[in-house]
C-alpha cells in the first residue's frame, strides 16, 4: 500500500534577501497539489502551516550580516523537523513546501532522526557556504554546511543532522559556486554533479547514480528540490535563477527516477520543495511546475 503524504508548509523568507518565497506554499496548493496527488492514487493529510514570524525592516540591523535571521531559521527548522519526524515516525511520507531553502535544515533533521539518510540535492548551487565563507549572509545557501556541520555549524547541534554523511550526499546539476563554496566541496566526500555532466553522459545516468549514492547502506533517502535547478525559461518565478538548468522534460524524468527507486530496496523517507517566488512568477508557472514534479517524484505516472 502506498504510505499517504503528509503536506507540511514553512513559509519562510529569513534565508534569502528577497521577499515573496513565503508565499510558496500558497502557490504550490493553489496549483493543485492535493487533486494531482488524488489523481495518481496517493492519499495526502494537509496539516497546513508551521507558524513562522514575521520580520520587520528594522530587524534586519539585528542580526548578523554573516547569517541574517539565524535565530529565527533555527525556530522554525525545529518546528519543520518535529513535523517531518512525526510524519516519519507515523509511516508516512512528509512532502515539506518552502520558503526558501534554509528550512531544509530542519526537513533533514527530521527524516534522520535516529536512522542513517542520505540526500539527493536539486540545485543550481551548492548550498555549502557557512557564516565566514558567505559572501551575502544569506542561510538559504547555507543549508548543506550546516547538516554536516562544516564551519560555525559544527556547534550548532539543532543544525546537524548525526545521520546524515557526506558519503551519501549527492549535489546534481550545479552550475553556480562561490570560490570558497567550491573549494571547500571540492575538500568534502560529497559528489558533485554539474550540468556539464548532465550535458556529457545524459541526465538518467547522472540521477541514478545519484539515487546509488544516496542510498548506499542506509536506512532511507531524502530529495531536496529547489526549482532554481530548473532552467529560468521555465520556472521564472525563483529568487536565485541561474541560466542553462534542466529541462522540463529533464526534471519529470528525474523525478520519475526518484519515484522507481522508491521500494526497490530504498526508502524515500521525506521530499521538499522550495525557493518557489510567485511575485516573480508568470501566471503560476514555476508553482505549477513544482506541483508537477512532486507527484512525479511521488509516484504519478503517464501510463
Amino acid at each position: 500500500m502506498k504510505r499517504t503524504v503528509r503536506i507540511i508548509g514553512a513559509p519562510t523568507d529569513y534565508g534569502t534577501n528577497r521577499r515573496g518565497v513565503d508565499m510558496g506554499p500558497s502557490a504550490i496548493r493553489y496549483a493543485g497539489l492535493v487533486d494531482q496527488l488524488d489523481a495518481s492514487n496517493r492519499q495526502s493529510r494537509d496539516v497546513g502551516d508551521l507558524f513562522v514570524a514575521r520580520t520587520a525592516a528594522e530587524d534586519e540591523r539585528m542580526t548578523d550580516p554573516n547569517a541574517r535571521h539565524l535565530d529565527e531559521t533555527r525556530e522554525v527548522c525545529e518546528r519543520v523537523s518535529a513535523e517531518v519526524g512525526d510524519a516519519v515516525d507515523d509511516g508516512e511520507i512528509p512532502l515539506l513546501l518552502g520558503g526558501d531553502h534554509s528550512v531544509a535544515i530542519g526537513t533533514v533533521n527530521g527524516a534522520a532522526r535516529d536512522s542513517a539518510l542520505g540526500a539527493v540535492w536539486f540545485d543550481a548551487h551548492g548550498d555549502f557556504n557557512t557564516p565566514s565563507t558567505t559572501p551575502s549572509g544569506n542561510v538559504h545557501g547555507m543549508p548543506l554546511a550546516a547538516l554536516l556541520g562544516h564551519g560555525e555549524f559544527e556547534s550548532m547541534e539543532w543544525a546537524r543532522a548525526e545521520g546524515l554523511s557526506e558519503e551519501n550526499v549527492a549535489l546534481v546539476g550545479v552550475r553556480t559556486l562561490d570560490e570558497n563554496e567550491r573549494e571547500h566541496l571540492r575538500e568534502s566526500d560529497i559528489t558533485v554533479f554539474t550540468m556539464s555532466d548532465i550535458d556529457t553522459r545524459g541526465l538518467t545516468d547522472v540521477v541514478q547514480e545519484a539515487l546509488d549514492i544516496a542510498t548506499d547502506g542506509v536506512d532511507g533517502f531524502h530529495v531536496s528540490l529547489d526549482m532554481d535547478w530548473l532552467d529560468p525559461q521555465i520556472a521564472p518565478g525563483v529568487g536565485t535563477p541561474v541560466r542553462g538548468g534542466v529541462t522540463y522534460r529533464e526534471a519529470h524524468a528525474a523525478m520519475e527516477q526518484v519515484a522507481a527507486r522508491d521500494g526497490e530496496g530504498s526508502t524515500l523517507r521525506s521530499i521538499e520543495v522550495v525557493e518557489v517566488n510567485p511575485i516573480l512568477d508568470e501566471q503560476n508557472e514555476t508553482a505549477d511546475l513544482a506541483t508537477e514534479l512532486a507527484t512525479s517524484a511521488l509516484g504519478k505516472r503517464i501510463y
